[in-house]
């Protein structure tokens, strides 16, 4: 029977040894967010296309700093008018009268607006990503600034993250971004 201090003992070792591994030249090397989405989508072959309003450009240029990144993206489309989200990528009107752009479900159809939108031959992008929410300074319709919803449609589904995400507008954006990314990679 092991004690509780073996066990401890048994813990810290482990732990020492994991900050070994990762004090070596190779984990130094990480990557990022964006190179490990486009090493996925890689690997499965599929391709990705984004939907921004709140990012204005800064996951599709994530994406595009990452070598190789030609294989997997088809486009982006930048929607920061809500208009621009109903009519280019066909988030139902009836949704913006009622919530406005900045909502899970407007995120979910720019999602799979951008899939449609972007796809080839018939078939959709098999990656949509989105994202819509309120950098600040102000809030234009009374919600909180901070407040992210990011989405990714994929063959096998759906998913949906809403924030509150603390900081300025450049901050708020930049974690908008890199929780965008994330979201995709973990879908895939």
């Amino acid at each position: 029977m092991t004690s509780r201090r073996e066990a401890r003992q048994a813990r810290e070792a482990a732990t020492a040894e994991i900050e070994d591994i990762e004090s070596t030249l190779v984990s130094h090397s990480r990557l990022s967010d964006a190179e490990r989405l486009v090493g996925r989508l890689t690997e499965l072959g599929w391709s990705v296309g984004i939907a921004e309003s709140l990012t204005g450009g800064l996951v599709v240029a994530s994406v595009v700093g990452v070598p190789g990144a030609s294989a997997v993206l088809r486009g982006a489309v930048v929607a920061y008018a809500t208009e621009i989200k109903q009519t280019v990528l066909g988030v139902d009107p009836t949704l913006l009268a009622a919530h406005g752009p900045v909502h899970p479900r407007v995120a979910q159809q720019m999602a799979e607006g951008v899939r449609r939108l972007l796809g080839h031959g018939g078939e959709p992008v098999d990656v949509g990503i989105a994202t819509t929410g309120i950098a600040g300074p102000d809030s234009p319709d009374g919600q909180p600034v901070g407040t992210v919803h990011v989405a990714v449609t994929t063959p096998l589904g759906s998913r949906v993250e809403s924030l509150e995400l603390d900081g300025d507008r450049d901050h708020i954006r930049a974690e908008a971004t890199a929780r965008a990314l994330r979201l995709a990679f973990d879908a895939l």
